[in-house]
């Protein structure tokens, strides 16, 4: 059955990374290493998760799922969230990375991320941080297929619940004072606000100033007996699999957060926007969820820096 030692809406990701980059030409994001991370078999048990209506008891080993059963409820439940965020924090990298002439990215619970085995740039150091039963899954996998660990990348495990992040990443060999760039994806759909703001709080006090941090995060409609019917039932996928998604955060609190720990939002993608950006004219049923939004932010200070806000 499905690995615990990840989560399964994390594989959930995956496998839709991994789906939408073999069966799709008009690629939004093409993680095209994320099928062989993944592996046939918890590919198959993941596309049978989805054909039964994420019903665990119904996996066979014998039961070979249909890609094409699949693809409406993939693209209209799974897919979007994913595919765009993972294109929206990898741009943003590149942007920064052009502009500042190197730096450190650093992955917050990077799960199944496939950046350190796809990036062909040295000059990024890549810091993978995850708890370690998950990265230790990672890299039995990554040992399996062989794969070579570029000299640029290093894993970071950290137990929140009793490891300094700071420290661990320092042990790995990052600088707090060189350029930095930092994603959060699909995280904070599991957190309230409170519980958010102690890892920007971290993030914050190892940053340089100029350093910037991407994630994304459902807004404060998420619950409200008038929402949208997917986002209604994606909340009742993730409750079945065991990973209760909290409350929403409005903007205003989410902008207010940033500043109590030094960071200035340097963009924001509305679902319009998001919308506009990545699934105007695609004919796979694919849009931006109705309550989700991306945010680019920069550390620094309003009155000293450049302040930008682009709605």
């Amino acid at each position: 059955m499905i690995d615990d030692m990840e989560s399964v809406t994390a594989k959930l990701c995956s496998f839709a990374r991994a789906y939408h980059s073999n069966h799709e030409k008009n690629k939004i994001f093409d993680d095209y290493l994320a099928y062989d991370l993944m592996g046939k078999e918890e590919y198959d048990e993941i596309g049978q998760l989805i054909e039964h209506e994420y019903d665990k008891s119904l996996f066979d080993l014998a039961y070979n799922f249909s890609g094409k059963r699949i693809r409406d409820k993939l693209n209209r439940y799974i897919s979007p969230i994913p595919l765009s965020r993972a294109a929206f924090a990898e741009r943003e990298l590149t942007r920064f990375t052009w502009q500042r002439g190197e730096c450190q990215y650093v992955i917050c619970g990077a799960g199944m991320d496939t950046f350190a085995f796809r990036n062909d740039n040295p000059n990024i150091q890549v810091f993978e941080i995850d708890h370690p039963d998950t990265q230790r899954y990672k890299l039995e996998k990554i040992r399996a297929l062989e794969w070579n660990i570029p000299a640029n990348v290093h894993y970071v495990a950290v137990d929140f619940a009793k490891d300094d992040m700071a420290v661990e990443l320092k042990k790995a060999g990052y600088n707090p004072a060189a350029p930095s760039f930092f994603a959060i994806l699909g995280v904070t759909y599991y957190l309230t606000l409170p519980v958010f703001e102690e890892t920007l709080e971290r993030i914050g006090a190892i940053s340089s100033f100029g350093s910037k941090l991407v994630f994304d995060f459902p807004d404060d409609t998420t619950f409200t007996p008038d929402t949208a019917e997917r986002v209604h039932r994606l909340s009742e996928i993730t409750s079945s699999l065991g990973e209760e998604m909290q409350h929403g955060y409005a903007l205003s609190e989410v902008s207010e957060a940033l500043e109590r720990h030094g960071f200035l939002l340097d963009e924001h993608n509305s679902p319009e926007k998001i919308q506009k950006r990545f699934f105007d004219g695609r004919t796979d049923g694919q849009q931006a969820y109705e309550n989700i939004h991306f945010i680019l932010a920069k550390k620094g200070d309003r009155f000293n820096d450049s302040y930008y806000l682009y709605i």
